[in-house]
């Protein structure tokens, strides 16, 4: 007796047990595979770092760790997508202007510092694709025109919410201490 005349034999109900079963599994095989695959479609290194300090040293260990996680990223053959999103104090990197009367003003270590930092940025973005965002809140917070910010730096209405967004499509958050 095969295992099919066995089933026909003893009624249709062990059968039906049995394809109800065989589904849900497969279901569940399928679900697990489909939900690890949207977050891991393929090896790129998903990651946003989070400014929002005033920190010129802190920001330069930024700027730092991005070239770092992308030459690591290289030298493994892997695709890269990284993002850095200014919020707050972060605006006082994204600009030449002084930003004088306002909570985000220069200091003697910013001014020292500023045009390193800024060519640091500039390779960032125009050699390794770095996606820079800057806050709409915070710009407009402070009145200061688009045209003074970085070329390459991008608005956002609101940083956090970029940052929530990338993070909810699986990029990694940083935030150097």
């Amino acid at each position: 007796m095969t295992a099919f005349s066995y089933f026909l034999g003893h009624g249709a109900t062990m059968a039906r047990r049995l394809t109800r079963l065989i589904t849900l599994s497969l279901a569940a095989t399928a679900l697990a595979l489909s939900a690890q695959g949207a977050v891991h479609a393929d090896d790129t290194q998903r990651v946003v770092y989070h400014v929002d300090f005033a920190d010129p040293t802190r920001y330069s260990a930024t700027l730092t760790s991005i070239n770092n996680l992308i030459n690591d990223a290289e030298q493994k053959l892997l695709p890269w997508d990284v993002h850095l999103v200014l919020v707050g104090f972060g605006i006082r990197f994204a600009t030449d202007d002084p930003l004088e009367g306002t909570p985000y003003a220069a200091d003697e270590a910013l001014d020292e510092r500023r045009d390193e930092l800024k060519g640091r940025l500039q390779t960032l973005i125009d050699v390794r694709e770095v996606k820079v965002h800057l806050c709409d809140v915070t710009r407009n917070e402070i009145g200061l025109s688009e045209d003074k910010l970085y070329e390459g730096i991008g608005l956002v209405g609101s940083g956090v919410a970029k940052i929530a967004d990338l993070q909810r499509d699986g990029y990694a958050y940083l935030k150097i201490q």
